[in-house]
């Protein structure tokens, strides 16, 4: 696979907007709404070019005004997907030590859930179902 870094959350934000055809302000503008950042011009349209320049990404024109839109390739697909799990493998590493498991159905509960004293040792349950169910 070509050679791009995406190191830091603006360039993987833009490549997970890149999933579907998207306009380089649009991908600035949903940045911002959602990051709560701003990510400037001189940063999205130099990684959008590095991106065409390694065959991941190609412009299309749409509209009347034919508006520049970037759509991923095939390759750029396999490359957001490489990249998104390589991520997504972070993430996962950081949220299992906040994971609790059900005592009574074994699914695993990030936040909320129900927890019960029994027989003087705290239970965690998923809801107040399974811990009813647990104690029959």
């Amino acid at each position: 696979m070509k050679e791009v870094r995406v190191d830091n959350l603006v360039k993987l934000y833009a490549l997970l907007l890149l999933q579907k055809q998207v306009h380089g302000y649009e991908i600035i503008k949903t940045i911002k709404e959602k990051l709560g950042r701003n990510a400037s011009p001189g940063q999205i349209y130099p990684f959008l070019k590095k991106l065409q320049n390694l065959g991941y990404v190609k412009i299309r024109k749409v509209g009347t005004r034919d508006k520049k839109v970037y759509v991923l390739t095939k390759s750029g697909e396999r490359f957001s997907k490489a990249m998104i799990e390589k991520f997504g493998s972070m993430v996962e590493l950081a949220v299992q030590n906040r994971l609790k498991t059900c005592a009574h159905c074994g699914c695993e509960i990030y936040s909320g859930g129900h927890s019960e004293k029994v027989k003087g040792a705290t239970k965690y349950f998923c809801c107040p179902s399974c811990a009813k169910a647990f104690r029959k």
